[in-house]
Formats: structure tokens, C-alpha cells, sequence
């Protein structure tokens, strides 16, 4: 394909300009403060598929927020390549811990990012990565070397659970039908060190609520008399794991697929520093489950762990009292073959089941969905690695993510289509966290490299 770099030196500075005021709006989905903002996002999504070339685009509306959907249909005989992505992000707290706003963009320069990377909430997740498909579009139309139809579906609730989506899934199949979809939602190992994600991990996530009297109480006059919530629901929480760091809800891991000997040496293969990676997040040593390392651990095992927990007086100073309640809030990533639903009943079970009774137990379900394998003997996985061997000049290495997309799972299920994963962030852009970034020659990479993806896709799927 002619002009990419070309184009790309061209109007750098105006494709990271762009995103950066797209980074300005506080998308915050689960968070009705940021509702106006989050539709203004959509609004603003719109306009810029609007330039980069798609003939048609409209906002969906849904029963939560809505979807952005655009098309460029060149020849309904042409593959269809669906892009998904989001534009929602996740909540900025904890505030204090940014060293710039999270939604005042900046441009720092670090050792790993000499070129740069934009500090801001959403810069890779998934705001940054979205908007590379809307440039690589643009690019693409702009110098005629669009090779095949191209759809975008972008939603604004990833982050907490993309229920409007199934929603929107189930009711627009025929709009939606595509030979692939094409998501950047994921990482690669290293700058130097391109991989294609093949596994995704499945979620459960619930909030548990403990109730002990029916006020708070002096912690003088009714300490050691009645049970104290917080008490209670740390020693709960605490059994929710062995010595062995093996989760102790019974029936958890009858469904979990244990990767063979050969698999596991073949993940072994990929470049990992366990030097370095305890050294970029300040620890003395690593933690988990036993009889497995660090990248099988966050990656083909499933995992429990608290995001969040809190009850009583928080505030400054002293109060001595006994809460009524105690809250906490749990994520179960899961591995293929494990069931969302029937995980969270099992942790409903006997989250309920080991509480004492002095106390009262309440399990609310939030959002979850299911993990994900997509093989590598597709045309779609093999276009993609013949797109990453053109722009970084190296094989990608495949790799499973220890993340998870819940919806990937449900179009397989809806639209009948498999998912290539071409992700561009790095491990240490800190999503979810604060400081979250992403590099500029992450960004303009990604802008590089999906156009090869569609020359090589449509080729193949010619010849197939």
C-alpha cells in the first residue's frame, strides 16, 4: 500500500491533536454525574467518522447510552470488516494519585515514550486505540486504498458492562453482518515485541453487603457483645483463598481447562522480566497461585480479588463505633469454558452459606460475560500477522490476555463471527489506574498498521 507513512508524517500532528480533545470530554459511564458528557462523546464520534469518510453514520439510540454506527460500503461483494470499540472510561478516582488531570491531556516525554505519550483518562483505553481505526479509515479513503466495506459499531458502555449493547446486538443483525470483527482493545508485549491477543479472560463481578445491628453502635459499650460487619466480612473475605492462593468456593474450578505442557512452554517463549516487572510496580516479590508463574497467573488461570471495600467511620479524626453495615465489591476474572452466571451463583452460594448468624449477607450481581479462544489458523489471524510483519517487521507472537471483553463472546453467539484482537497499548500504560497513558508511536503504529490488515484480509479472502 502507497502514501502510509507519508500520510501519517503528514497529519501526525493533527491525528494526536484530535484525539487529544476527544480525551477532554469525561466519558465517565458509570458515573450519572458525566451522562451529558458521555453523549456528548457519541456526538462527537459521529463527526469524526463522518470525516474520515463513512457515507453513512447515525447515533443508536438504546436503553442506556447510545451507539454510534457508521459504514463505508464500497462493493457488497467486498469482505466486511465490523470494527468495535468504546468510548466510554472509567471513573478517574483516586484523583490525588494523577500527576496531571485526567481530563486535562498532556504530553510528557519518558524513557519508554521518547516520543511522547498523552497522560488522560481513556488516552489507551479505549479512546486512543478506537480512534485509530477512525484515522487508518481516514487514511485509507483519503488515498484510495480502501480494499473492502467497512462498518464501526462504537458503544458507550463498556466499562460498565455493555448491556445496551446486547440489546442493540440482537436487534440489528442484518445491519451488523460482517466476515470479521476488528477490535483494539488489547496490548502487545513490547514496543519491540508485537503479539496478537487469542484469549480473553470472563468476568463476574458482584458487591456483597453485611449487616450487623440495626445502627451504629459505641464501640465502648457494645464492643465484644455484637458482631462488628467490617470484622466479619474481612474474615470472610480472607477464606475466599487457601495457603496455596486456590479460591475455596466449592465447584469453582470444575469447568476450568488446563492448558497442556507443551501449550504452557510455548507461552513460556514470550520475552517476560520478572525483575523488571516487579520493579515497574514497587514490589519485593510477586503473589498468587501456586504451581503456576506470573504470566500463566494472570492469563489462563481465573482469579478472585477485592476491588473495593469500606463500612464505618472513614473520615478525619477519630469515632469509635461498631458499623451497622460493611460493603465490599469483587471481580472474578474467569478462564473459557467457565460460565459467568453459574460462577456468580456459586459465589452467591457460599458467600451466604459462611456467614455467621449474627450477621445478614446481601449478593447483588453487577455485569459479567464470558471468556474467549479465537484460533490462529483463520485468514482473519493470519492477515493480522502479516499486517503486523509488514509495519514492525517481525512475526507477532500470539498470547492470551488476562483481561476481558465480555462482548466478544456474544458476537460469535449473534452475528456468527470470529474477533481478531489487534491491540497497540502496553502493560505499563496504567488503564484503570491513574496516570493512565499511551504512546504516540503506539497511537501512529496502530494507524500504520490496521490499513495491511484490510489489503491482506480482502486478498485472502479472495483466494480462500
Amino acid at each position: 500500500m502507497q502514501h502510509i507513512h507519508s500520510y501519517i508524517q503528514e497529519h501526525k500532528d493533527r491525528f494526536v491533536n484530535e484525539l487529544i480533545e476527544l480525551l477532554k470530554i469525561p466519558s465517565v459511564s458509570a458515573d450519572p454525574a458525566f451522562k451529558e458528557d458521555v453523549i456528548k462523546t457519541s456526538e462527537e464520534i459521529k463527526k469524526s467518522l463522518e470525516k474520515a469518510g463513512c457515507d453513512q453514520v447515525e447515533i443508536c439510540e438504546t436503553p442506556g447510552y447510545p451507539i454510534v454506527y457508521g459504514e463505508k460500503i464500497i462493493d457488497p461483494a467486498l469482505p466486511t470488516v465490523l470494527v468495535y470499540g468504546h468510548y466510554d472510561v472509567q471513573p478517574a478516582d483516586p484523583i490525588e494519585l494523577w500527576t496531571s488531570p485526567p481530563f486535562e491531556p498532556v504530553i510528557k516525554k519518558t524513557e519508554l515514550h521518547p516520543d511522547g505519550a498523552i497522560y488522560a483518562r481513556g488516552a489507551c483505553d479505549d479512546k486512543g486505540q478506537m480512534y485509530m481505526h477512525v484515522k487508518a479509515l481516514e487514511l485509507m479513503t483519503k488515498t484510495n486504498q480502501l480494499p473492502c466495506n467497512v462498518k464501526f459499531m462504537i458503544e458507550g458502555e463498556e466499562e460498565v458492562g455493555s448491556e445496551s449493547l446486547s440489546w442493540f446486538v440482537e436487534r440489528n443483525q442484518e445491519k451488523l453482518a460482517n466476515d470479521v470483527i476488528l477490535i483494539s482493545d488489547t496490548g502487545m508485549i513490547a514496543k519491540d515485541v508485537p503479539s496478537i491477543t487469542t484469549g480473553l479472560r470472563g468476568l463476574s463481578y458482584v458487591e456483597v453487603e453485611v449487616t450487623g445491628p440495626n445502627r451504629d453502635l459505641h464501640s465502648g459499650l457494645y464492643g465484644g457483645a455484637v458482631a462488628n460487619p467490617i470484622n466479619i466480612l474481612t474474615q470472610m473475605i480472607a477464606s475466599l483463598h487457601d495457603e496455596n492462593n486456590h479460591i475455596t468456593i466449592p465447584g469453582f474450578y470444575e469447568k476450568v481447562e488446563e492448558l497442556s505442557t507443551e501449550e504452557r512452554a510455548a507461552m513460556a517463549k514470550a520475552p517476560f522480566s520478572l525483575d523488571a516487572y516487579k520493579k515497574s510496580l514497587d514490589i519485593k516479590e510477586v503473589h498468587g497461585e501456586a504451581g503456576y508463574v506470573t504470566n500463566e497467573r494472570n492469563a489462563i488461570r481465573p482469579t478472585l480479588d477485592v476491588n473495593g471495600i469500606w463500612g464505618g467511620y472513614t473520615g478525619e479524626g477519630a469515632k469509635t463505633v461498631i458499623p451497622s453495615k460493611a460493603y465490599a465489591k469483587i471481580s472474578m476474572r474467569l478462564v473459557p469454558n467457565q460460565d459467568w452466571q453459574e460462577i456468580t451463583a456459586l459465589f452467591k452460594d457460599h458467600f451466604e452459606r459462611i456467614a455467621p448468624k449474627s450477621v445478614t449477607v446481601e449478593v447483588k450481581p453487577h455485569h459479567g460475560g464470558q471468556g474467549y479462544v479465537t484460533p490462529i489458523d483463520t485468514i482473519a489471524y493470519q492477515a493480522a500477522s502479516k499486517a503486523y510483519e509488514e509495519s514492525f517487521g517481525k512475526t507477532p507472537i500470539p498470547q492470551r490476555s488476562g483481561g476481558s471483553i465480555p462482548i466478544v463472546s456474544l458476537f460469535e453467539k449473534e452475528l456468527k463471527s470470529k474477533t481478531i484482537l489487534m491491540g497497540f497499548g502496553l502493560d505499563s500504560d496504567a488503564i484503570h489506574s491513574p496516570n493512565e497513558h499511551f504512546g504516540i508511536w503506539n497511537y501512529l503504529k496502530g494507524i500504520e498498521t490496521i490499513p495491511y490488515f484490510y489489503k491482506y484480509f480482502t486478498e485472502m479472502s479472495k483466494n480462500k
